[in-house]
């Protein structure tokens, strides 16, 4: 149920991905505007992790999670206000806090959950469903406004009966740690890397930004590229070619465990180039097939190496600082999936949305190469 619930609080925060082009119609706003509505998500992941991340080991899981779901709804539910520019900001936000809160909170919970012995296999389910539901979104999205009427309607609503059906199970669900009596001391979380882990931090951070930039172009900007580039009309093609990067994540991240870390970043990383380079390549050509292919590649380049520079990090964090060790890699990985794209709007409506495609594919490739010449030079750790 707490899988579930995550699946469904992912799902909602990619649902608006296959509906830019409506709303850049329908409200008369630009590529630039997209992007910044995109990026106010992950202002709210941010805010979450920071102010949030802390709170469950004290409430416990259940009175972090349920106002985190209930959260989710009242998202989808501001998204209803007709015509309003504010009301997508504001619903980005509120979907980036619930979206934040779940993140850390239900993947501890299906830890906590795990029998004896199978905490590893647990976490993985839990990076799994949060990959899936991110890329099934804009899927269920891109269905609905395609071939259901009141596609800036309907999408929010079936996303908020799944809230209110799954959210009842959820309450269900028995609190999985014990918490302390007393007074709770909230207080945000700290952003620290301490000097032994330095080394490994800045070049997972880097892999880790180059994969998120992917990540934010496609959810951000690949629907407007389909739609002006490719004169594609599909709102289901552009969920599906989303949903393809996200599949692939996913895969990657099942592929990483089967690896030691180091070579799980090495592959990684040349995959995230060879995908993104491809991207770039179908931007140029105004190639479909070629998009998707490296939407494939770069996902599944992407999902390894987050994967495993995530345990690289978290591995080699003093016990007591793991926490805020892990904090900072995601503030840098969710600075990588925004501001990247907002630079990628401007510089669309400066230069056009092929030429700025093409240079932002050609600085993520640059940026994985030189994580991967980091991290093929770095000795490894013993």
């Amino acid at each position: 149920m707490v899988a579930l619930a995550f699946l469904v609080t992912m799902l909602g925060a990619t649902l608006p991905t296959p509906l830019y082009p409506i709303y850049e119609q329908r409200l008369g706003f630009g590529g630039v505007m997209v992007t910044v509505v995109f990026a106010a998500y992950a202002v709210g992941v941010t805010l979450a992790l920071l102010l949030f991340g802390r709170l469950s080991d004290q409430l416990g899981r259940r009175a972090v999670l349920l106002p985190g779901f209930v959260l989710a709804a009242v998202s989808s539910a501001v998204f209803l206000v007709p015509d309003s520019v504010t009301a997508l900001l504001v619903g980005r936000v509120l979907s980036g806090i619930s979206a934040g809160i779940f993140t850390g909170t239900a993947t501890a919970a299906i830890v906590d959950l795990a029998p004896e012995g199978r905490q590893q296999r647990h976490s993985l389910l839990a990076a799994s469903v949060n990959m899936l539901g991110l890329g099934l979104g804009p899927v269920v999205a891109g269905a609905l406004a395609q071939y259901a009427p009141a596609p800036l309607v309907l999408p929010y609503l079936v996303h908020i009966v799944l809230v209110l059906v799954v959210g009842v199970a959820l309450w269900r669900v028995v609190e999985p740690i014990e918490t302390a009596d007393g007074p709770v001391s909230w207080r945000p979380q700290r952003i620290a890397v301490p000097p032994e882990v330095r080394g490994v931090f800045v070049r997972a951070a880097i892999a880790g930004f180059a994969g998120f930039a992917v990540l934010g172009l496609f959810t951000g900007v690949s629907p407007s590229f389909l739609t002006q580039v490719l004169h594609i009309q599909d709102h289901l093609v552009d969920g599906l070619v989303v949903f393809a990067l996200f599949g692939a994540s996913t895969v990657g991240q099942i592929a990483s465990s089967r690896l030691a870390e180091r070579p799980a970043l090495l592959v990684g990383c040349a995959m995230l180039v060879v995908g993104v380079l491809l991207v770039g390549a179908a931007i140029g050509l105004a190639s479909l097939a070629l998009l998707v292919a490296g939407a494939v590649v770069a996902g599944t380049g992407q999902g390894m190496s987050f994967r495993a520079g995530l345990g690289a990090v978290s591995a080699g964090s003093p016990a007591a600082q793991r926490s805020e060790v892990a904090s900072s890699y995601f503030l840098v990985l969710y600075v990588g999936i925004s501001l990247p794209v907002i630079g990628e709007g401007v510089a669309s409506a400066a230069f056009g949305l092929v030429t700025s495609g093409m240079v932002f594919a050609g600085a993520v490739a640059v940026l994985g190469i030189v994580a991967f010449v980091g991290l093929a030079r770095a000795r490894p750790v013993t």
